[in-house]
């Protein structure tokens, strides 16, 4: 569904999104439910970093509208998060929820490619979307109920390790999810989407290496570090010399880090309310701000460093979760690994993305999906007491 479709209740709107996590919230109410092998690590630092969300908004101009605007964010990635907590409380209940992805994506992807093919977006007809598709270089870039063709793509491109992490086990619903993928990512036209896909596709690669990822990551972090020595710009300006598909905003995305470290005394603490300045780019929803096209910096204009630092902790932890089901959960096999591994394969993808990306759409539940899977999966794997407790704090 597109985010026009919703009801408008004072100051607050509830998208179709909303009103389902107020529906599983009651439903979590009546029946009494609770998450998955009580409240892990990841759980708790899901809620500091909410409540940091909240907090930092008596730092901003107008604190009031700034709460406003924190109280819907904490609501959907919490709501999404801990719901999913809720109701997938395993492994196999993270195996069932990708099977129904797959489903689910079939439909968008043949949308996408009829609006690919005609420049119409069908889903124009619920509100929220244009009708008429965007256009760069002489290719229709389609969009499906997602506010830009690049939101769109990313979501078939992160979901692509998810789909194949079911062919051992579900070979059908592997082939389904992977074609759908595959046309979300192609029909959105667009270079990030690929990169995305790349991005997956070599962590899924690493399964071979499973039992030597400490050195890869020293590797790949002594790599940046050298790049950082040997080159003129910082490491991070590698993005602005790929071009995927025709003309690339890449050289902006990087700029725009670098922007963001120049004011960084503007919003270190907790946020500001005026970007403008940092790039040369105005958006059409505010005369304050800048296009903020990276998840990591739209945390810390929200709310400073604190919310930024909790996001890139708390993907650590997700990476930390695999890892330790991977040591300790030795009778569990390859194939159920390997699956794990796809769901670490997917948050890789969106870390990854989110250098280059903001969501700012639907597209955001696809990150707190993943992360409540592995949540889900780990504290029910590996029993309270055996828990690595230096990994969760």
């Amino acid at each position: 569904m597109t985010l026009g479709q919703g009801i408008e209740l004072g100051v607050f709107s509830f998208s179709v999104i909303r009103i389902l996590i107020a529906a599983g919230v009651v439903r979590v109410i009546v029946r009494r439910d609770r998450v998955s092998g009580g409240i892990n690590g990841l759980d708790w630092l899901m809620l500091v970093w909410a409540g940091w969300a909240l907090v930092s908004s008596i730092f901003h101009k107008d604190p009031l509208a700034a709460l406003v605007l924190r109280l819907g964010l904490v609501y959907n990635t919490c709501g999404i998060y801990f719901l999913i907590r809720v109701f997938c409380r395993s492994l196999d209940d993270g195996v069932r929820l990708c099977r129904a992805t797959a489903i689910l994506l079939l439909p968008l992807a043949v949308i996408m490619l009829f609006e690919k093919v005609t420049a119409y977006n069908l889903f124009s007809m619920l509100g929220g979307v244009s009708e008429h598709s965007v256009v760069r270089d002489g290719s229709i870039r389609a969009q499906g109920p997602f506010s830009h063709p690049i939101l769109a793509g990313t979501v078939g491109a992160a979901c692509l390790p998810l789909m194949i992490g079911l062919w051992q086990q579900h070979r059908k619903s592997a082939i389904t999810g992977i074609a759908a993928c595959i046309l979300i990512i192609l029909t959105s036209a667009s270079g990030g989407p690929i990169v995305t896909a790349m991005a997956a596709i070599t962590a899924l690669f690493l399964w071979r290496y499973r039992q030597k990822m400490r050195f890869v990551r020293w590797f790949a972090v002594l790599c940046y570090i050298a790049l950082d020595i040997v080159m003129n710009a910082p490491a991070y300006y590698l993005m602005a010399r790929y071009k995927v598909i025709g003309a690339s905003t890449a050289w902006y995305r990087a700029r725009l880090i670098e922007s963001a470290f120049q004011h960084l005394d503007e919003w270190w603490l907790a946020g500001t309310d005026f970007t403008r300045h940092w790039m040369p780019v105005s958006v059409s929803w505010s005369a304050d701000h800048t296009d903020i096209t990276n998840h990591y910096i739209k945390m810390g204009v929200i709310g400073g460093i604190p919310l930024m630092m909790f996001l890139i902790m708390i993907f650590i932890m997700g990476f930390s979760y695999v890892g330790q089901i991977f040591r300790k959960a030795d009778e569990l096999p390859d194939v159920s690994k390997f699956i794990l591994w796809s769901f670490g394969a997917s948050l890789f993808a969106h870390v990854v993305t989110s250098i280059s990306v903001s969501y700012f759409d639907q597209s955001f539940l696809f990150i707190y999906l993943t992360l409540a899977a592995i949540g889900s999966a780990y504290s029910s794997i590996i029993p309270k007491q055996a828990r690595d407790i230096t990994a969760t704090i």
